[in-house]
């Protein structure tokens, strides 16, 4: 079953490729360094995710360590494995980022929305798949600030008639 998953996304993906290619639209040119990474920042709530990727063995190392030992809860793994399996690219890119800011949700976040963000820019033909999917998208909700008069940003005091 999973495996006729990544075969979907794939010919999704390659056809997304070769429609481009018969309209006469030409894809941009990858961005990749003299290191041969495609760097991208990721941002979620006050987590800012900073992210290399280059072809490899599908490595995945945050902060200087790995994936399973950072990120501890199953839900946060599956976060960042999600661009990887929506492209069909499982396994082909070795990921290397560090997070700042927030908490463990948001960097897994920020770093979700990094390892897209280098998708597109180092597979441009990957771009209307990761953005019709919604992982290009900077989720801007943040945490509203507390008021003066409040105990939070919108609970009040307790009322006291006498």
């Amino acid at each position: 079953m999973a495996e006729e998953t990544v075969t979907a996304t794939e010919t999704v993906a390659e056809s997304v490729v070769a429609a481009a290619v018969v309209a006469g639209e030409s894809l941009p040119e990858p961005k990749i360094d003299e290191h041969g990474r495609t760097y991208a920042t990721g941002k979620r709530k006050d987590a800012v995710a900073r992210v290399w990727i280059k072809p490899g063995g599908g490595l995945l190392v945050i902060n200087g360590r790995d994936a399973e030992t950072y990120f501890a809860r199953p839900v946060l793994r599956m976060i960042l494995a999600q661009p990887f399996q929506m492209t069909g690219r499982m396994r082909e890119y070795d990921t290397k980022c560090t997070v700042k800011g927030g908490g463990l949700s948001g960097q897994a976040g920020a770093v979700r929305h990094g390892i897209s963000k280098a998708l597109a820019l180092r597979e441009p033909g990957l771009r209307p798949l990761l953005k019709k999917a919604g992982m290009l998208t900077r989720d801007a909700r943040v945490v509203e600030r507390k008021k003066y008069g409040k105990a939070k940003a919108r609970r009040s005091f307790q009322f006291s008639k006498r």
